[in-house]
């Protein structure tokens, strides 16, 4: 039995990578934010963006999951986007204090639970 593949309609290309950034319409569109408030959370210190010689935002596709955070503290804790870099700075530091204790050499490395 062989199998055949649909044929690709023209015109179609296919992403074989991601990208290494996303402008900032892409990355509105992905998250499913509006620019305008991508570009107040930028203001605010709670994304991390480069910019170019134009002064276009460009984010790390990372940046999509630290959306995906934010957005959930502010909806689900009713938090204010001010409030979040607090909030975020906290569970950084909680995970970094995890990953050190982790490897803490007292215990020689060993991971506890």
């Amino acid at each position: 039995m062989t199998t055949t593949t649909p044929p690709t309609p023209r015109g179609t290309t296919w992403a074989l990578a991601r990208p290494a950034r996303l402008s900032l319409d892409s990355y509105a569109r992905i998250t499913g934010v509006h620019p305008d408030l991508v570009r107040r959370l930028v203001a605010l210190g709670l994304l991390e963006v480069t910019r170019d010689a134009e002064g276009g935002l460009w984010f790390a596709p990372s940046a999509v999951r630290e959306m995906a955070t934010l957005q959930r503290l502010h909806l689900r804790l009713n938090l204010t986007y001010s409030s979040l870099g607090l909030v975020m700075d906290l569970l950084d530091r909680i995970s970094h204090l995890e990953r050190s204790q982790r490897r803490s050499p007292e215990d020689g490395g060993a991971r506890w639970t």
